[in-house]
């Protein structure tokens, strides 16, 4: 069976944690692709230019096989692998966690940096709200207007997303369909005559 399921945040969100006058911010955003990813970091390095350390970990794609954690000059292990756990612990995807630490002056060893980035990471996911989304294969149709009825009756009855139309003597429109339903979809939609389908993605 196809998992086209995952659970990632709605929105970006934040948290904080304090120890021994050192700052973490943690910042959560919700991501789809690693472009993404370096955009956002090199604007919290931009912002953020005076904190002592910026550590992260992100987890990609509905299947979680990209991933990767990044502890930025902490000791190794703590502070991308706490970050990656929490991510792990609520099993959410498609999710990058920045943990931007201020030092305080005072050392806090290996095990307190571990439950700093671990606390901080684990109020952002808390602060957010935790969202279920579907992953969905875009298509882009062509076909005359004479069989534009017989198109949109089945997005009408399949309830489909519907992105860009433009309906002339030649239309197209883009549509989105779950992954799971998008092969008995497409056997419909391929009944229609001189009607050409494009996948997107």
């Amino acid at each position: 069976m196809i998992n086209d399921v995952y659970k990632t945040l709605a929105a970006p969100s934040e948290g904080i944690f304090k120890d021994r006058g050192s700052r973490f911010i943690a910042l959560a955003f919700p991501v789809n692709t690693e472009e993404e990813i370096k955009s956002i970091l090199t604007k919290l390095r931009k912002h953020y230019h005076d904190a002592t350390h910026h550590c992260y970990a992100y987890r990609l794609g509905a299947e979680q096989n990209i991933f990767r954690v990044n502890d930025n000059g902490e000791p190794s292990g703590s502070a991308g692998k706490p970050i990656f756990g929490q991510i792990l612990s609520k099993n959410l995807t498609n999710i990058l966690i920045v943990v931007i630490r201020y030092y305080g002056g005072v050392k806090l060893g290996v095990g307190g940096l571990i439950n700093a980035y671990r606390t901080a990471s684990s109020n952002v996911i808390n602060n957010g709200q935790i969202i279920e989304k579907t992953v969905d294969v875009f298509f882009e149709f062509r076909f005359d207007y004479l069989s534009m009825n017989k198109v949109m009756k089945i997005i009408k009855d399949e309830n489909i997303k519907q992105h860009n139309q433009r309906f002339d003597l030649d239309c197209s429109i883009t549509l989105s369909i779950r992954k799971k339903e998008a092969e008995r979809v497409m056997d419909s939609f391929k009944k229609i005559e001189k009607l050409e389908i494009k996948i997107l993605n």
